[in-house]
């Protein structure tokens, strides 16, 4: 027994281990959600990981982000999540794409092998383009709803997207996916109101309004998110 993982076996049992070590998952977006769902798995000992984000550290990721510290500013977020994931078990195998991931990708990211994606990206068309993809190779799919402009992190809830309330990125989702033939989504959403921050003198003159974040929202997500394909890869 490797004892790194030994706590997390006497739940799960040798058997749900050695599929965690063998698992390969896919991680879209490594943000506030997405930098904690890439901990909880590496902690429970998940094996194989794709991690997929274009984007660098930026100072405002510092109250939200996993990775993001100040100095850590200016450095790609896969690069940072990869060398924290070999930190945590260094037996992990970690492969990264620096890329912004849509329809027309020439990147084979999303292939039969995958025993899990996960989507913890912001922008609609990309969240499409993952889910539609894991669809037709019948992959696995978790994705993140909302988490901005929240405060309450108890609202969160596991549930298929066609089964969700209140949340207006759920609320569009469905109708696209709806229009794709895409009959169920597992989603990870809040039920809680968004706290509106339109009229913050951040979002004064912008088209696309910023909305605003704490530590403890998006970290529970992911951890919600991870515990789901911890679960579901080791049968429980």
């Amino acid at each position: 027994m490797d004892e790194k993982f030994s706590r997390t076996e006497m739940l799960i049992g040798n058997d749900g281990m050695e599929k965690l070590a063998d698992a390969k998952v896919a991680v879209f977006g490594l943000g506030g959600v997405g930098s904690f769902v890439c901990e909880g798995l590496a902690r429970s000992g998940v094996g194989n990981f794709i991690l997929v984000d274009f984007d660098k550290v930026d100072e405002s990721n510092i109250n939200r982000q996993l990775i993001a510290t100040v100095n850590t500013v200016g450095k790609y977020k896969v690069d940072l999540m990869k060398e924290r994931i070999f930190e945590i078990n260094p037996d992990a195998n970690v492969e990264v794409y620096k890329e912004f991931y849509l329809a027309d990708s020439e990147t084979d990211i999303i292939t039969e092998d995958l025993s899990y994606v996960v989507d913890c990206v912001d922008t609609i068309l990309a969240k499409i383009a993952i889910i539609c993809s894991c669809d037709a190779l019948k992959v696995p799919v978790i994705s993140s709803m909302g988490t901005g402009n929240k405060l309450d992190a108890t609202m969160f809830e596991v549930a298929d997207i066609y089964e969700t309330s209140v949340c207006p990125l759920a609320r569009i989702m469905k109708k696209d996916l709806k229009k794709r033939n895409i009959k169920k989504l597992k989603v990870v959403y809040s039920k809680e109101h968004a706290i509106n921050t339109n009229d913050h003198p951040i979002n004064k003159d912008l088209k696309y309004k910023v909305k605003g974040s704490v530590s403890f929202v998006p970290s529970v997500a992911g951890l919600i998110i991870a515990g789901e394909v911890i679960k579901d890869i080791a049968g429980k």
